[in-house]
């Protein structure tokens, strides 16, 4: 008997209209649609016309949901995967299923589709080039504080979600580890009511402060600042010179620039080089 297919099925963040022609089709042709919520996902079914069975997949019954899920798929029901808003499986207990159907070799099928963390990355104006997801930190302010302690020092852009009645709490507690970083906070994104704030944290801190914050958002925040002393951490004098060389510069070239990157005098470098060949 040929088994099933897990379809892993992004829905809108916000704007019904967010969603890709391909996914639509999809969750028409599936045996079985999984959903989060089944009261919150029957309103986007109603909106195209998809009358489908649904079963609710979420945190509290993830075990024996999830195996009865395999299950289906082992007898040949193609099943799609879907969350309240954006890509299942990101702090989503898609995570599970779908490391399941893998384990057992039912085959995956990953669609496109919205996404609020890069979405609000994006629009952050912050560097997009290297960033780290962090998600929901700990609800427990020591626990939460020693998170931010070991993102302290990361210098990738960072995203973290956040729930309205722990934001001002979090924002906080940021400022007072890691400083007054900048920061872009977005809310209810392609929704009527979408807002972003760019700033810094006291910013935030003094906005939210005042208005109370409603929908889910997604924090980037800014990476900290690459001290140039940092730079050649790990690498002794030898190899930052093998480094320049490797990149096209004479040895020459090499010793002078490790010489005024380090701050050191040019005849210290150039004994190291002189077993370089």
């Amino acid at each position: 008997m040929n088994r099933g297919i897990l379809y892993i099925c992004p829905t809108p963040i916000g704007n019904l209209e967010d969603i890709t022609l391909r996914t639509i089709r999809i969750l028409k042709e599936v045996d079985l649609i999984a959903a989060e919520d089944t009261r919150h996902t029957i309103k986007l079914l109603n909106h195209y016309d998809i009358k489908k069975p649904l079963i609710s997949y979420h945190e509290h019954n993830k075990k024996s949901k999830g195996e009865l899920l395999i299950e289906k798929l082992k007898s040949g029901e193609n099943i799609a995967l879907v969350t309240d808003a954006g890509m299942p499986g990101i702090s989503d207990p898609g995570e599970d299923l779908i490391r399941l159907s893998i384990e057992e070799g039912i085959e995956v099928i990953v669609l496109p589709g919205p996404t609020a963390s890069i979405a609000a990355l994006v629009i952050s104006g912050l560097p997009t080039d290297k960033f780290v997801f962090e998600g929901f930190l700990p609800s427990k302010k020591r626990d939460r504080i020693k998170e931010l302690e070991r993102l302290k020092s990361e210098t990738r852009t960072i995203i973290l979600y956040e729930a309205p009645h722990r934001l001002l709490t979090l924002l906080k507690d940021m400022e007072k580890v890691l400083g007054n970083r900048q920061i872009s906070i977005s809310r209810e994104l392609t929704k009527l009511h979408e807002e972003t704030f760019r700033g810094y944290l006291s910013e935030g801190i003094e906005k939210f402060e005042t208005q109370k914050p409603k929908g889910e958002f997604v924090l980037i925040v800014k990476g900290a600042e690459i001290k140039e002393e940092d730079l050649f951490e790990g690498i002794n004098i030898k190899e930052h010179i093998k480094l320049y060389m490797e990149e096209g510069l004479s040895k020459r070239d090499a010793v002078k620039k490790v010489a005024e990157d380090r701050g050191i005098s040019r005849n210290l470098v150039y004994k190291e080089s002189i077993n370089i060949e």
